[in-house]
């Protein structure tokens, strides 16, 4: 078990680094000469968790503060993401996105996803896309469960 579960981490690290790599090569999207990875990636945390301070939004991407700080300092200029005061803590900051930062990531996801089915339509079947789905939801849900 414990062999296979080191091949499993590791083809999941792969996996991501080299489908990073492979999309952002092979794409020519407008859209990502004029933001990072890490920028849409600021936009699609915000997507799925809401307003969060920018101490979280470091936390999520596993970066220093002043990482978040200059990324969030451009998605600002371009009106992708709004800061204010929290409701229930005015001394601390929080960060929203946006009708535009919402587009903008619409746009991005539209590119990635006519991108990977444009790849993997001929290469996985039906049945491996549904065990892919069920093993992802499963790993999806065990990362969000509290570490105790």
């Amino acid at each position: 078990m414990a062999e296979k579960l080191m091949e499993a981490v590791t083809l999941f690290e792969e996996v991501m680094i080299y489908g990073t790599e492979q999309v952002i090569k092979n794409m020519d999207v407008p859209l990502w000469k004029e933001y990072s990875p890490e920028q849409i990636q600021v936009l699609k945390i915000l997507l799925a968790h809401g307003t969060l301070s920018s101490g979280k939004l470091a936390e999520i991407q596993g970066v220093h503060k002043s990482a978040v700080s200059n990324r969030l300092k451009k998605l600002e200029e371009k009106g992708l993401v709004t800061s204010g005061r929290d409701e229930n803590d005015q001394r601390s900051k929080v960060i929203q996105l946006t009708a535009a930062g919402k587009e903008v990531l619409q746009a991005s996801n539209d590119a990635v996803y006519g991108y990977i089915t444009k790849i993997l339509s001929d290469q996985i079947d039906e049945e491996e896309l549904d065990t892919f789905v069920k093993t992802f939801r499963k790993l999806k849900e065990i990362l969000l469960e509290p570490i105790s």
